[in-house]
């Protein structure tokens, strides 16, 4: 009853009377729950308003947040205005790694430098399964989490070991959390395979983030009703677009191939029609398809392979703008001036048929000169370019923040081994279409705001200014002057990327900017795009591998159609509510998980180059060491105990490591020579020592 009190006032923050938390909580037990308050009350945790309401305390030493475990057992109360609350191992009161805790401070221990608490409650556990290395013994089994941030091995009973055998890789489900020295329990939902197992690591993935290739039985029923082909029945509403050059731009193993583009030079005016898979023909609203497809949020991109959002026969095939055949699309034509303005615009259902498809290096090959190749869309290349340099010009006027940093490019064998790992820098040609997707999606964004109807925008709030402080005194240490005061602006950011651009520092600036900066999301109010510098924004253009374009797709067909009533205005706002919250969360996991896989691939890679040395810039500092990034993008630890040649201490104010009798300074941005020390593959830990 204790959690359930809590969770309705801290986390559904709510303000209920007695009557109304009775009537809320739909208890029954009137002595439990009176009981309940009352400690609560005696605790500190919540009291009553002038109104009679329970609300949160507010106390001084009375915290809640998340609690983030660490490896070692201690943790820290995870807080967003102040620093986080120290808690140590014996201060846990049987809370997990990311379980919702309420905090108390231990005020003997609390310093002016570090304040230190203890978790009073568990208001809501994080981890309902845990996956681990199961080992076996004559009574009983236990899992070793592979979460080294969970400090308990989990207690299996042996008649719910469920044939598990000692090394395998399980899942399990907790039946009870850890409490006064006794361990969590669990019992074994699933084995993924013993973990000498070479594709244990992406079995491991796809479970923890609930990635399914296979689809249910009911979409593949909708699926068989389809024709595998545009029909002359479903062309006499829509422009006819068949004999324009249109083209598709992408990688070169892309299979789901979202939009097209054409362009047209008129005078000093260019013509740019962006044309998108209309996919919310096939997946109808409410259908088995769509609820699918708004569960999994977005598709997966794991290096080698891809979770689709939709089945391969609508993404790679029927929905794909695949060249030389039918294809039906939702169209953006827009007219646009020599300074990049949109001047007019129309909207529109069309068929194309895309003449080519090109890659980047196709493009590239033609603005370079270095082909013969598609000789007769030659002048259609070069107006692109052309308008695409006009189109930048225009953002980094208005201050548009771009990162230039090169993406990592991972090169696997058949069986998944890694073969290289690099660097890779975009090409001019991956601008051209970033260009014209940018300004699509802000100009659809604009047209629905003035329509007032319910849309998901693709938002990007303003960087929290501790973070932007801290960036100030990074920069302060590399000499570049940067002057805040109540409110940063996008210009001020993008100024410092112009100034360390080409320089040492430059990546690992950028990785730290972009850190310190929100994270963008989806929501139903359009409260404009702090990165883009731009008042409206959504996503348009790639409803094949993103629910909230399909979700703008269907709202921007209603008012091609004549508008929406008050109901059907109603139903949308509820169902763009629910898109955003959802998608939100899918794609937050989605990269996470794109994030671990890349880091078990470098830790792999590394793992046979112990006692070799590179280059590297140091790209973060913390009081037990530093990391340092590789110009592969491979980013490692010198830890503090590995400097030998000195005793380093951390200053806080120059925010550098300094050694005690030698002086030896080392500072975020600098070069250092390495070499591998270790990689524990377990945790995708790869140290770094210095060379001497």
């Amino acid at each position: 009853m204790i959690e359930k009190i809590l969770k309705c006032i801290y986390i559904d923050d709510l303000k209920l009377n007695y009557k109304e938390m009775l009537k809320k909580l739909k208890s029954s037990n009137i002595k439990l729950f009176n009981k309940s308050l009352d400690k609560l009350k005696n605790d500190g945790v919540i009291f009553k308003d002038k109104d009679g309401r329970f609300v949160k305390s507010k106390k001084e030493d009375i915290y809640f947040g998340v609690y983030e475990g660490t490896r070692k057992g201690f943790g820290f109360l995870l807080l967003e205005e102040e620093n986080d609350i120290f808690i140590p191992r014996t201060s846990l009161n049987g809370c997990m790694d990311r379980d919702t805790v309420i905090v108390r401070l231990i005020e003997d221990k609390c310093t002016s430098i570090r304040k230190v608490g203890e978790v009073i409650y568990v208001i809501e556990h994080y981890n309902k399964e845990i996956i681990g290395e199961y080992q076996d013994s004559k009574f009983f089994g236990f899992v070793i989490p592979r979460n080294y941030n969970i400090n308990y091995d989990i207690y299996i009973p042996k008649k719910y070991k469920m044939g598990a055998k000692s090394g395998d890789i399980v899942s399990v489900k907790i039946t009870k959390y850890p409490s006064e020295g006794k361990k969590p329990e669990g019992i074994v939902s699933d084995i993924l395979g013993n973990k000498d197992r070479k594709d244990i690591n992406m079995r491991v993935l796809m479970k923890k983030y609930n990635l399914k290739e296979d689809f249910p039985k009911g979409v593949l029923n909708e699926l068989k009703r389809f024709h595998m082909e545009v029909i002359e029945d479903e062309l006499s509403s829509r422009r006819d677009l068949r004999d324009l050059p249109i083209v598709t731009i992408d990688g070169s193993d892309a299979k789901d191939l979202d939009d097209a583009v054409y362009v047209k030079r008129q005078g000093e005016e260019y013509i740019l029609s962006v044309h998108i898979a209309d996919v919310s023909h096939y997946v109808r609203y409410r259908s088995e398809l769509d609820k699918e497809a708004l569960k999994r949020g977005t598709s997966v991109y794991l290096i080698d392979k891809v979770v689709p959002m939709l089945p391969k026969e609508l993404s790679n095939d029927l929905c794909s703008l695949n060249s030389g055949t039918d294809k039906l699309t939702l169209s953006c034509e827009m007219v646009i001036n020599k300074s990049g303005e949109v001047t007019r615009y129309d909207i529109f259902e069309s068929v194309i048929r895309t003449k080519y498809r090109l890659t980047y290096d196709n493009v590239q090959d033609i603005i370079d000169d270095n082909t013969n190749e598609f000789s007769d869309i030659y002048e259609m290349i070069f107006n692109m370019k052309d308008l695409a340099e006009i189109l930048n010009s225009r953002r980094e006027r208005r201050g548009a923040i771009n990162f230039d940093f090169p993406e990592c490019k991972i090169s696997l064998n058949e069986d998944g081994d890694v073969l290289d790992i690099s660097a890779f820098m975009r090409k001019f040609s991956h601008n051209i279409i970033e260009e014209f997707m940018l300004l699509c999606n802000e100009t659809i964004a604009e047209h629905m705001f003035f329509l007032n109807y319910p849309f998901p925008y693709r938002i990007h709030e303003e960087p929290d200014m501790e973070k932007i402080m801290n960036l100030r005194d990074i920069l302060h240490n590399l000499d570049y002057n940067f002057r805040i005061n109540d409110k940063v602006y996008s210009n001020q950011i993008q100024k410092v990327l112009m100034h360390f651009k080409g320089k040492d520092e430059e990546m690992f600036l950028s990785k730290f900017i972009l850190r310190s900066m929100s994270k963008a999301r989806y929501l139903k109010d359009c409260i404009g795009h702090f990165g883009l510098s731009t008042k409206y924004y959504c996503h348009f253009t790639s409803p094949i591998r993103r629910y909230p374009d399909l979700v703008a797709h269907r709202i921007i067909k209603l008012s091609l159609k004549g508008g929406i009533g008050e109901r059907l205005f109603k139903n949308l706002s509820e169902e763009v509510s629910i898109c955003c919250e959802n998608s939100s969360l899918r794609e937050m996991e989605a990269e996470e998980c794109e994030r671990e896989l890349y880091d078990i691939k470098k830790a792999e890679f590394m793992k046979d180059k112990i006692g070799e040395e590179y280059a590297g810039i140091i790209s973060s500092l913390t009081s037990f060491g530093f990391f340092v990034d590789l110009p592969n993008t491979v980013r490692g630890l010198v830890h503090i105990n590995d400097m030998e040649d000195d005793d380093y201490y951390f200053d806080e104010e120059s925010i550098s490591l300094i050694g005690r009798e030698n002086k030896n300074v080392f500072k975020i941005g600098m070069k250092v020579q390495v070499k591998v020390l270790n990689v524990i593959l377990e945790n995708n830990e790869i140290y770094f020592g210095l060379s001497r």
